[in-house]
């Protein structure tokens, strides 16, 4: 008897426990959520007083300090088969030469989903589009990522979306799992998406979305419009547990490109082009990540186009400067050339330092040898709150496209707390 008392006292302990550790309101969906975090970024630019872009840009100094400070806010309300979502940003940027303030929302939008298998959306969306890390060949509808800050919350645009998904594992069994399609309307005008390109257009683009062999595979379109028709075909898979492979390619039709000569010359081709890229991702026994992508620009400059543009500027002749600075804005984009390798590699908690992930990143222009090289650290240690420490070194010979930027080097301190 004692010993089933025993038993029983136990049993009823236990299950006490159970009903003081359930809570049922942790497993409830929230009909609202809110969060965001508060960043504050101090940099410290040393100039390249030999560049082309140091010249362009009219500067007269050998360091250039800035500070940043940005607030983003993430809300989202959920009410029957809607649910709405909000993504402000709102940024202050002071250096020794100007201050700039920003406030826009990257995402505005309201999702019906009435079905498991159908959503709808409207308004700002920042869709992303492609496999790759650094660069997305097939992201028509996006806006472009910047390659050494890959994590960077990008601005959407104003469409209509919808998402089609049909599931076939227990139904056919074979070797399609999924099918999924996302129809895109995109209204350009003088107000809304502006930058997308020609206004008072309608485009219209589409992705498909297969899992098929365990292979992640998407076509992707866009109609012309404000922008010249586009096709493209990325895919994602993982060879074993630790080893993925991805890539994209597009082809797009009726590229203006527009270049200038080392005389001051400047001349227009319309033609097709082909972008592609391809990558590799492997994790390693002790936690070291290796990324590597291959990316070929079809719609960039050459290497002695490049060159080109350089000599003019160091011409120092002021009429042909004004004709350089007037394509200072298509020369001068991240990426400008036309074949580039992205290789990064991330330790996680070496020496056993927890919350400490120490990565280095290089940007390699292929074609004139120049480069990027940006080691980082990270720690996370502190609840709500990441710190990074990053430098930059531009590395590369005259006429090269890092060799011939306006920063020779960069060391950027940032602190962002989350709420």
């Amino acid at each position: 008897m004692k010993s089933a008392w025993l038993l029983a006292s136990l049993l009823a302990g236990v299950v006490q426990a159970e009903e003081f550790k359930f809570d049922a309101a942790e497993f409830e969906k929230k009909p609202f959520e809110f969060g965001g975090y508060f960043e504050l970024k101090t940099e410290r630019a040393w100039l390249n007083r030999d560049g082309s872009f140091y010249a362009l840009n009219g500067l007269d100094r050998s360091t250039l300090d800035r500070n940043t400070a940005t607030l983003k806010l993430n809300a989202k309300l959920t009410q029957g088969i809607a649910t709405f979502k909000l993504s402000a940003d709102a940024e202050v940027r002071r250096d020794d030469l100007s201050s700039e303030r920003i406030n826009r929302f990257d995402e505005a939008y309201a999702s019906f989903k009435p079905d498991p298998g159908f959503t709808l959306d409207i308004g700002k969306l920042a869709l992303k589009w492609g496999k790759g890390y650094a660069w997305n060949p097939v992201g028509f509808v996006e806006r472009s990522k910047d390659p050494n800050d890959v994590e960077l919350a990008r601005e959407g645009y104003t469409m209509v979306a919808a998402d089609f998904i049909r599931n076939f594992t227990d139904v056919l069994g074979g070797d399609l799992k999924t099918v999924a399609f996302t129809p895109v309307l995109l209204p350009v005008g003088n107000q809304s998406n502006s930058d997308f390109g020609q206004p008072n257009r309608l485009n219209a683009a589409a992705k498909l979305y297969l899992l098929y062999l365990d292979t992640d595979i998407d076509f992707t379109w866009l109609g012309g419009g404000s922008r010249t028709p586009r096709v493209g075909i990325d895919f994602s898979r993982n060879l074993t547990s630790a080893l993925e492979i991805h890539g994209e390619w597009a082809r797009t039709r009726d590229v203006e490109t527009r270049r200038i000569d080392a005389a001051g010359n400047v001349s227009s081709e319309t033609r097709d082009a082909t972008s592609y890229l391809l990558g590799l991702r492997y994790l390693t026994e002790n936690d070291t990540t290796w990324l590597a992508e291959y990316y070929r620009n079809g719609m960039g400059y050459t290497k002695s186009q490049l060159a080109d543009f350089h000599a003019l500027v160091d011409s120092g002749n002021a009429a042909l400067l004004a004709k350089a600075r007037q394509m200072s804005q298509s020369y001068g984009r991240a990426n400008a050339g036309e074949r580039y390798l992205y290789l990064r590699a991330s330790q996680k908690e070496p020496f056993d330092i927890v919350y400490f992930t120490p990565s280095a990143t290089v940007i390699a222009n292929l074609d004139d040898g120049s480069y990027s090289f940006t080691p980082e650290l990270l720690y996370t240690g502190v609840t709500n709150l990441d710190l990074r420490l990053r430098a930059t070194w531009l590395k590369g010979g005259a006429g090269t496209e890092f060799g011939e930027k306006q920063n020779a080097r960069k060391l950027e301190l940032m602190a962002r707390f989350y709420f």
